[in-house]
């Protein structure tokens, strides 16, 4: 493999111990002849100093300074040796990610430094972080195919049958097009959103809302759906003031309350809004079946159904719920599935509390 000009780094730490060894050498030997040159020339000029310089001497001075190069050339080649070590593992490790193989991780060899150990430990974070999203990748795109192909298959399907005069032309058949064109436009709407998010661009209008407010706008654009599905929701909408974006945080609990809709239908449902310490609060618990522990950890991944086996008509595409973790995070706030001994399903969305410009500026607005 070619090195660069300057050296491998253990030949180039080896070398400064060996020059730092001679520097400490030509240090002491000027040092001592300026000892010896002050006290014969300035301190004691009358006395006789033996100024014959023995074989012993040099032979001495030799060996001190042969001893020294050697002591340092070993330091300096074992602690090389320690600092290359991590950083060949590391360099091996990121040539197999290049060509594609991203299960590829760095060791840390035993006697490493602190910082070698960080080192590793970030490298390894990273590459997981990049094989998660590759997966991610390849499986999105997967089901990306999936979900665009059944509707573009049944408006096909239709025009073809409409085409062939199989199919009679009316307003009611009209309908059922658009709302398979409807369907197709909220996936990519709602693709558009997710992409926004991970690219950090999803833009916000922050203005002072109530959540109370927000939730109850939410809870009646659904109320056909929610008793259509045999819901009882029972409100429990507490003030709870911040600065975000009404339309973007409807569409999140639009989303979270037909999720309740689709997976527990003819179960009581409690929606709630309130503040707790320095954050405002919605939660959404349903009385349905609820989902695993497997469940809850991949609930807000892409394209993941709580039943692989639904249908979309039943599932939905499987991006309500990440779609509504990523406004929650673009707004620097969280969303959760809590943990429950009662079967249900509780999504509580948390976000930061900000006061208004002006309720900042005057004490006696709240």
């Amino acid at each position: 493999m070619h090195r660069e000009r300057g050296g491998s780094l253990n030949s180039r730490i080896t070398l400064a111990m060996i020059g730092l060894t001679l520097t400490a050498f030509a240090v002491v030997y000027v040092g001592m002849m300026a000892y010896f040159f002050v006290i014969y020339e300035w301190l004691y000029p009358q006395a006789t100093p033996d100024e014959s310089w023995r074989l012993g001497d040099t032979v001495m001075v030799g060996l001190v300074l042969g001893f020294g190069l050697m002591t340092a050339s070993l330091i300096g080649w074992r602690l090389a040796r320690r600092i290359i070590a991590p950083l060949k593992t590391v360099a091996a490790a990121a040539r197999r990610i290049a060509t594609g193989d991203f299960s590829a991780r760095a060791d840390l060899p035993p006697g490493s430094f602190g910082e070698a150990r960080d080192l590793v430990a970030d490298f390894n974070r990273m590459a997981e972080r990049l094989q998660h999203a590759e997966t991610e990748l390849a499986y999105s795109n997967s089901a990306i195919a999936h979900e665009l192909r059944t509707p573009l298959t049944i408006l096909r399907g239709r025009l073809q049958g409409l085409l062939d005069g199989v199919f009679e032309p009316g307003p009611q058949f009209y309908c059922r097009l658009i709302a398979h064109v409807d369907d197709l436009s909220g996936i990519v709407e709602e693709l558009r959103t997710l992409a926004l998010s991970n690219a950090g661009q999803l833009d916000l209008a922050l203005t002072p809302i109530d959540l109370a407010d927000e939730a109850a706008a939410a809870l009646t654009a659904l109320e056909a759906e929610l008793a259509a599905a045999g819901i009882a929701v029972t409100r429990n909408l507490d003030p709870a003031a911040t600065l975000a974006d009404g339309a973007r945080l409807r569409q999140a609990f639009v989303a979270v309350l037909e999720n309740a809709c689709r997976y527990a239908p003819h179960a009581p449902v409690q929606v709630q809004t309130a503040i707790d310490g320095t954050d405002v609060v919605f939660r959404c618990t349903d009385g349905g079946p609820g989902i695993s522990e497997d469940g809850r950890a991949r609930a807000f991944d892409r394209f993941w159904r709580a039943d692989d086996s639904r249908g979309r008509s039943l599932g939905g595409s499987g991006l309500g719920l990440p779609i509504v973790r990523a406004i929650a995070r673009a707004h620097g706030g969280e969303a959760l599935i809590l943990a429950s001994d009662t079967p249900g399903l509780a999504v509580e969305i948390r976000l930061p509390r900000r006061p208004s410009p002006r309720s900042a500026r005057d004490p006696h607005v709240r």
